[in-house]
C-alpha cells in the first residue's frame, strides 16, 4: 500500500478502528491453518456505509480487501495472501431482532454463533447451524463458507436459513437480495449466490436468518463398533427408515484412541468405530425414535449402545468430539485438515482408501465427522519441519481428492476452498467449470480487489 493510499484509509476510520502497526496486524495474519500472510493494515468497521466507502477507496487505489469474521477457517479464507486490508467484523456483532411472530432472527456478520444460540433458544427457539467452532466463530464467517455441522443431517446448513442479505459488492454498491418471508422469487437470488463465496463477490453486513421452535426434548446415544462398515449400514439403515438423526457422528479407530487417551468418554476396548446418534422432537417421539436407533445398531453388531442419561453425560459426549480437532496436534504438530464428501453408501469404502493412503504415504491420517451425510474430515498428520513428509502429504491430498471424485463424492462439504485448495479446483469443477467461475467473479470485481486468492487462482 503507498503512502498515498494509507493517507486516504488513515482518514476514513478513526484511531481506535484502525491498526498499523506490525505487531496490531500480526493478530490478523492467519486462520486455523498454519498459513501466515501481513496485512497492511486492519480496519474496523460499524456499519455498511463504512464497508461500501473502503469498497470504492480500494478500486481507485487498487488494494485488497480481505473480510474477516473470527479467523476459524481451515482453508486460508480469511488470510490476506495479497497484504492489504483485513476487514474485521468483530465491532458488528449485535443482534438486532428476534421476531418470534415470524420466526426470525435479523443480525449483523460479527454475532458469535453460540450468542445466537443462546439468544433464541431463551425464548423458546432453535437455530440448527452448529459448526464445532460455534464458541468463537461468526454469522457472517459461517454464511461465507456456507458452514454446517452436527445437526445439518436433518436440519440443514447455513445455507438454508439465509433469507436475506445486505451486502456490499466489491465495486462499493450496496446491495439487499431476500426479504422476512419465506417464500420469494424476484429475478437473481444474490442472497444464495453469495452464502458460500468466502467473501469473494460480495461482503455481507446484515443477514436475515430463518429460525424454528425448539424441540422439547433431546436424546443421546453412543454406539461402539468393531467395523466401520457395520457403523455406515447402522447409519444408512436408520435413515432409511425414515429415522432422520438429529445428529449423527463417525470417529475412526484412530480418533478413538485420542478420545480413550483423554478419558472424557468411556468407550469399549476393541472399537474400531464410534457413532454419536442424537434423536429430538416431543419427549415420547425422541425416545422411541433412540429406541430404534439403538435396535438398529445392535442388529449392525455394535459392541456398546449406551445412552446419555443427564445432560452432563450429553455435554460430556460433545465435549469429546469437539475436542478431537485440537487433540491431533499431540501426533504430530502439522494438520491438513480437508473435509470431503461421498455418499453415504460409499463412506466405509472411503475410510478403506484413507487407510490405505496413510500405509503408502507414511503417515497418521485420523478420520471423523457427519456420517449422516457421508462427510468426512481427513486430517493428514505431519510436521511442517520435516520436508519430505510435508512433499507426501501433499501427495496424500491429491491422491485423496482423486480418490473422493471418482466415488461420486465432493472435495469440500463445508470447509470451502479458500486459498488451501484453490489449486485442487480442477480436479472436481474442472476447466470450463472454473473458467466460468472466473467471468463470474470478473464481473462482479473487475479489478480483483476483494479476497484475492481464494477459490480461485487467477
Amino acid at each position: 500500500m503507498d503512502d498515498r493510499a494509507l493517507k486516504a484509509l488513515t482518514g476514513m476510520f478513526p484511531a481506535d478502528r484502525l491498526l498499523t502497526g506490525r505487531a496490531e496486524r500480526l493478530c490478523y495474519a492467519y486462520d486455523a491453518t498454519q498459513l501466515m500472510a501481513l496485512p497492511d493494515a486492519v480496519a474496523f468497521p460499524l456499519e455498511a456505509e463504512e464497508v461500501a466507502r473502503l469498497m470504492r477507496w480500494a478500486n481507485t487505489h487498487r488494494v485488497p480487501v480481505v473480510p474477516r469474521g473470527a479467523g476459524t477457517g481451515f482453508v486460508g479464507g480469511s488470510v490476506p495472501v495479497a497484504g492489504g486490508v483485513v476487514l474485521s467484523f468483530e465491532r458488528m456483532n449485535r443482534i438486532i431482532e428476534i421476531d418470534t411472530d415470524n420466526l426470525v432472527a435479523i443480525v449483523e456478520p460479527g454475532v458469535v454463533t453460540a450468542d445466537l444460540h443462546r439468544a433464541v433458544e431463551a425464548l423458546g427457539l432453535f437455530y440448527p447451524p452448529d459448526p464445532s467452532s460455534s464458541a468463537s466463530c461468526t454469522v457472517g464467517g459461517n454464511a461465507a463458507c456456507a458452514a454446517t455441522g452436527p445437526r445439518s443431517v436433518k436440519y440443514g446448513g447455513t445455507k438454508d436459513y439465509v433469507l436475506a442479505v445486505d451486502a456490499v459488492l466489491p465495486t462499493g454498491e450496496l446491495v439487499r437480495s431476500g426479504s422476512r418471508a419465506v417464500k420469494r422469487v424476484v429475478g437473481y437470488d444474490m442472497a444464495r449466490l453469495l452464502v458460500g463465496t468466502e467473501g469473494t463477490l460480495g461482503i455481507i453486513t446484515r443477514l436475515t436468518l430463518r429460525l424454528i421452535p425448539r424441540p422439547e426434548a433431546v436424546r443421546t446415544l453412543l454406539a461402539s463398533f468393531p467395523t466401520v462398515t457395520g457403523a455406515a449400514r447402522a447409519v444408512a439403515r436408520t435413515i432409511a427408515r425414515g429415522l432422520v438423526p438429529r445428529a449423527c457422528e463417525f470417529m475412526d479407530h484412530r480418533s478413538l484412541e485420542l478420545v480413550r487417551r483423554h478419558g472424557q468418554v468411556a468407550v469399549a476396548p476393541d472399537a474400531r468405530a464410534l457413532l454419536i446418534l442424537e434423536a429430538d422432537g416431543d419427549a415420547r417421539a425422541a425416545a422411541e425414535a433412540a429406541k430404534a436407533m439403538e435396535a438398529l445398531c445392535r442388529e449392525e453388531g455394535a459392541i456398546d449402545v449406551r445412552q446419555a442419561a443427564t445432560a452432563e453425560e450429553t455435554r460430556q459426549v460433545w465435549a469429546a468430539r469437539k475436542a478431537l480437532s485440537q487433540a491431533m496436534y499431540e501426533v504430530a504438530p502439522t494438520k491438513i485438515n480437508e473435509d470431503v464428501v461421498v455418499p453415504r453408501s460409499r463412506l466405509p469404502e472411503l475410510v478403506e482408501r484413507v487407510d490405505a493412503l496413510a500405509g503408502e504415504f507414511d503417515l497418521p491420517i485420523i478420520c471423523f465427522g457427519h456420517a449422516g451425510e457421508g462427510n468426512l474430515h481427513v486430517n493428514i498428520m505431519a510436521d511442517q519441519a520435516d520436508r519430505p513428509a510435508m512433499v507426501r502429504a501433499r501427495q496424500a491430498v491429491v491422491k485423496l481428492f482423486e480418490t473422493v471424485v471418482a466415488l461420486e463424492g465432493s472435495v469440500s462439504g463445508e470447509h470451502g476452498i479458500g486459498g488451501m485448495k484453490a489449486p485442487y479446483l480442477a480436479i472436481e469443477a474442472g476447466a470450463a467449470g472454473l473458467a466460468a467461475m472466473g467471468r463470474v467473479k470478473a464481473a462482479f470485481d473487475p479489478n480483483g480487489v476483494l479476497n484475492p486468492g481464494k477459490i480461485l487462482v487467477l
